[in-house]
């Protein structure tokens, strides 16, 4: 079976360092034979082995709002370059852990699949850097979404919201150990956050790190960047003494040390 792993890129926050990164954490975690698609409005140094496209086009303009990632809607589209059946979404920041072949086995593949969101446990979320959708599958979502483009990412605020509740059949998870959030699962609690370094369950397929903590600062051990890196005293310090833009008690359990299973799995 072609195991298809998709990806998008648009703009500069991230590039093609991202995406060969990404390619390089697939080969290494997976079974042939595979591909790499990405979709992107920048092809330069892109590594041969990935398939690099252009972004569907839309007939609307994708909102810019602070919360959700909705450019993803592209993925929607009923044609995805030369793509048919179920294609596996992965984000660019996140860090491939364990084999990557049981997201392909799992389920029907008329399946929507997603990781679960555990920062909001009470409402079953799903989480979007992980899914797995069969090409055209999610084109309601994308019409429904043209017609009230701002309206709607304002009702939903988070594109993984939108498609958990709208996605045609509904939707399943992953099982929740093949999927974990670094904040939320791997890092320490306080105190011991400024002993140990953050954890890894041997469970785990991927590591994803939504918000602003990404892989290159969990690998230096910095969880905000304009804190700098800072050894734990140094840390301490800077919260009680400092001018700190947070509570203390916040404070002390935003540190990570330096994170070597990240730096190991996260390469080319």
């Amino acid at each position: 079976m072609l195991k298809q792993v998709i990806c998008i890129n648009w703009g500069t926050k991230y590039g093609a360092d991202y995406i060969n990164r990404l390619y390089g954490m697939i080969a290494r975690n997976i079974t042939p034979p595979f591909t790499l698609t990405c979709f992107t409005d920048n092809t330069q140094g892109i590594r041969p082995e990935v398939t690099a496209v252009p972004l569907p086009e839309l007939n609307f303009e994708v909102p810019k709002t602070k919360k959700g990632i909705w450019p993803k809607c592209r993925l929607w589209s009923e044609k995805l370059a030369n793509l048919t059946g179920p294609v596996l979404f992965m984000d660019l920041d996140l860090v491939i852990t364990g084999n990557l072949n049981c997201f392909f086995e799992y389920g029907d593949p008329e399946d929507v699949i997603l990781a679960r969101n555990p920062s909001n446990p009470l409402e079953r979320l799903g989480q979007t850097s992980v899914y797995r959708f069969p090409v055209g599958k999610l084109v309601p979502l994308l019409e429904k979404f043209a017609t009230a483009p701002v309206e709607i990412a304002t009702k939903y605020k988070y594109e993984q919201r939108y498609v958990t509740r709208n996605a045609p059949g509904g939707i399943k998870f992953w099982p929740k150990s093949w999927v974990l959030h670094f904040r939320q699962h791997c890092r320490r609690t306080f105190p011991l956050n400024y002993f140990k370094v953050s954890k890894l369950p041997q469970s785990s397929k991927v590591v994803i790190f939504p918000g602003d903590l990404n892989p290159q600062d969990a690998i230096e051990g910095r969880y905000h960047a304009e804190e700098g890196i800072l050894t734990p005293m140094e840390h301490i310090k800077a919260g009680l003494y400092g001018n700190r833009n947070r509570s203390l008690a916040a404070h002390l359990r935003h540190y990570i040390l330096p994170t070597p299973w990240v730096e190991e799995n996260w390469r080319e």
